[in-house]
């Protein structure tokens, strides 16, 4: 069947939806199709000096922290994240500032024309990865940080040659796709590693034989946390701390191991980032959904994207904090939803500890857990069941009081309904 292909006139949305349609399936690890569309479009070799990102946990985290502190040097940063919470434009950012729809359009188009001269398909990801890094190098970046979509060796992110890695942890995640074993998955993370570059692993575990054997194949430089750099918490303070240097940070919103590593590859990449540039950078970085607080209605809310157990352990450590420097609140209640091949046992597990009422619903995509297993694991607690996320968060702001918090949290999809909801809504 033949499809109508958009062109430079159409609209954002009009291409995002095209390439939902341009490949068999969503996924598809592999790099061989994706590599002559790549070679075509002249992006394989960037002139700027380039950071990639895989792991678990923590990779948006790692390269918000990543292109803010070298945005606060003065760099031309590319950075490019996903999935995108809200717009598809949060995915492609220079600067700190999202790209904007006209140059992503541009973009799609160059790939599209690539893509019919190889006579090949592209899943969506990968087109649009493709169009971030064809953006990067009409941008003239001087440094692009790239995180990895899922896992490493085969993802589309891996056709580009990194001069940093950083490995931020390995957990048991995307089972269906990397295997079922620490190992395996860890093997797939390093396949981001190359011949004699730094490579940070800043998980809070014993380094994997995979990435050891990967750092040993390529010779390469391993800066690994609680060996070679540390960190340490003050009430007031963190500290960066290698051999060489301490420096002191004020605490942010981003998990201080995620920070230490973005800080670590900075200091192993032989850029020119004063310490004073690094602090001002630190403090700046902001993401979205990674313990996002806001006000609403007089109500407080936390926002966290936390949906497996590594992240909810992180999730409750920085609950904890707040609740100590916020002594009227008297209870957690919390909004949540959760994608059906997730660890929802183990994050429920966790969570029970400090969540009174949970506000539930299904969420509006395939993959999406049933109201059945969500009551199943919730059996004994207080829920209240809803058709819609958004019903759910109203519910819950219905029947909370200023003295309670509100948490969202168990997908990215969760939390994507409730930002719809505090955008539109009348605060």
């Amino acid at each position: 069947m033949s499809q109508t292909i958009p062109t430079a006139s159409d609209s954002l949305k009009t291409w995002l939806d095209y390439w939902t349609t341009v490949h068999v399936t969503a996924i598809d690890l592999g790099l061989e199709r994706v590599l002559p569309v790549a070679h075509a479009l002249n992006v394989l070799q960037p002139k700027a000096k380039v950071f990639t990102v895989a792991g678990t946990n923590g990779k948006g985290s790692t390269t918000t922290t990543l292109a803010a502190i070298l945005n606060a040097a003065g760099y031309q940063v590319g950075l490019y994240q996903s999935p995108h919470i809200f717009y598809f434009n949060e995915r492609v950012r220079i600067n700190g500032i999202e790209v904007e729809d006209d140059v992503l359009v541009d973009a799609f188009v160059q790939v599209e024309q690539a893509r019919q001269q190889c006579n090949l398909t592209l899943s969506f990801f990968e087109a649009t990865t493709l169009a971030a890094f064809y953006i990067f190098t009409q941008q003239q970046c001087d440094v692009w940080v790239l995180e990895v979509g899922l896992g490493g060796r085969l993802d589309v992110v891996n056709i580009i040659d990194p001069d940093i890695a950083v490995i931020t942890n390995i957990g048991l995640d995307h089972v269906d796709w990397l295997g079922d074993s620490i190992e395996k998955i860890a093997f797939e993370k390093a396949g981001i590693i190359r011949p004699n570059i730094p490579v940070i692993f800043a998980g809070d575990q014993t380094l994997p034989q995979a990435i050891a054997d990967k750092i040993e194949q390529c010779q390469a430089t391993l800066y690994q946390y609680q060996k070679d750099y540390f960190f340490e918490l003050t009430d007031e303070h963190w500290y960066l701390a290698t051999p060489a240097l301490t420096i002191s940070f004020a605490h942010g919103h981003l998990a201080h191991i995620n920070q230490s590593a973005a800080l670590m590859a900075i200091l192993a990449s032989g850029l020119n980032v004063s310490h004073d540039q690094m602090i001002d950078g630190v403090k700046a970085a902001q993401l979205a959904g990674r313990f996002e607080i806001r006000q609403y209605q007089d109500r407080h809310l936390v926002l966290d994207v936390a949906h497996n157990p590594h992240g909810v352990q992180f999730l409750k450590q920085q609950l904890s904090r707040y609740l100590q420097l916020h002594h009227e609140i008297t209870q957690v209640n919390a909004v949540f939803s959760m994608l059906d091949d997730k660890d929802i046992q183990g994050v429920v597990q966790l969570l029970t500890t400090i969540v009174k009422e949970w506000y539930i619903a299904p969420l509006n995509v395939a993959r999406a857990c049933t109201i059945a297993r969500l009551e199943h694991e919730l059996q004994g607690q207080e829920t209240f069941v809803s058709e819609s996320i958004q019903q759910s968060f109203e519910q819950a702001l219905q029947q909370s009081s200023s003295q309670q918090l509100i948490l969202v949290c168990g997908s990215f999809h969760t939390l994507e309904a409730v930002w719809e909801y505090l955008l539109n809504g009348d605060e």
